[in-house]
């Protein structure tokens, strides 16, 4: 019938018919952000990573505590300073935000590729979510994750003797972990996407992660090394990142000679996870190896 609408009648209790209107097939019922799935799946992330908490949280915890004691032992002794500071405070922020980068890689990797292996990745592309609310539920709880490990990581230090953790700077600490977070959640987001069995996923953490991470002035200054691998330095992202979180301890850090050179940095790496904020954004939509 043509003149038929597209409704269905409610009978109330005292018998009055009352019709009920739906939208017409196609229109969208969500049309702005959908804060409920948003909110869901970021919830549901946090659940799985927090209810393994042993293995998530607290050993990746201990196991950077293992870094600050055995070479604050081998390098730290006569009283060796750097920065001005002993070498256990100045080795600790780095170790902090080095920690959270990596598991919110570890957190945002494993999600898509245990779906794709276990055959449950509709489960996350068939819910009325955008690619933006996907990307975003899955960056929070990775970064969530990496607040938590940072706050056992802090926690942890702080009781080792000798490392002092007074905040100089609270933006530099914010804004540097917040960076630094977001940009390994974003890559680990990339990496389950671009992965089809584990053995990808590990194949990044060990030849590109753990190299960035180590060798991005967590354990000295890129003053001491030669001119030409200052420069190879200046190009790894992690470096700008510690250098910047352990700035906001210290008060001073090897990115520059001024407070200038370290907000430049933080205007640069908020560019950088913009744009590849755009890049994951972009990959979702296209449904490269999700879809089909």
């Amino acid at each position: 019938m043509a003149d038929q609408t597209n409704s269905t009648a409610l009978q109330s209790p005292e018998g009055i018919v009352q019709p009920r209107h739906f939208p017409a097939k196609g229109e969208p019922l969500i049309h702005q952000v959908n804060w409920l799935g948003l909110k869901t799946l970021y919830m549901k992330e946090v659940k799985r990573f927090f209810k393994v908490q042993t293995q998530t949280i607290w050993a990746p915890a201990i196991t950077t505590m293992l870094f600050l004691v055995i070479f604050t032992v081998a390098l730290g002794r006569g009283g060796r300073e750097v920065l001005g500071v002993n070498f256990a405070t100045f080795v600790a922020p780095g170790l902090i935000v080095m920690g959270m980068m990596q598991n919110a890689f570890a957190n945002s990797s494993f999600s898509f590729l245990a779906g794709k292996i276990q055959g449950t990745i509709i489960d996350y592309l068939m819910p009325p979510l955008s690619e933006g609310e996907l990307m975003l539920a899955m960056t929070g709880a990775a970064v969530t994750r990496a607040l938590l490990v940072g706050l056992a990581l802090s926690g942890a230090m702080l009781l080792w003797p000798g490392v002092d953790l007074t905040v100089r700077h609270p933006w530099a600490v914010i804004w540097f972990g917040l960076c630094g977070s977001v940009f390994l959640s974003l890559l680990g987001l990339l990496s389950s996407i671009w992965a089809e069995k584990f053995d990808h996923n590990a194949a990044v953490t060990n030849f590109v992660i753990a190299p960035l991470s180590l060798l991005s002035g967590t354990f000295y200054v890129i003053d001491n090394l030669a001119p030409a691998f200052q420069t190879v330095s200046r190009f790894n992202p992690f470096f700008y990142v510690i250098s910047g979180f352990r700035f906001g301890f210290l008060g001073q850090s090897d990115i520059g000679n001024s407070n200038l050179a370290v907000l430049h940095s933080a205007i640069g790496l908020g560019v950088l996870n913009a744009v590849f904020a755009l890049v994951v954004y972009l990959v979702l939509r296209s449904g490269w190896k999700l879809k089909g």
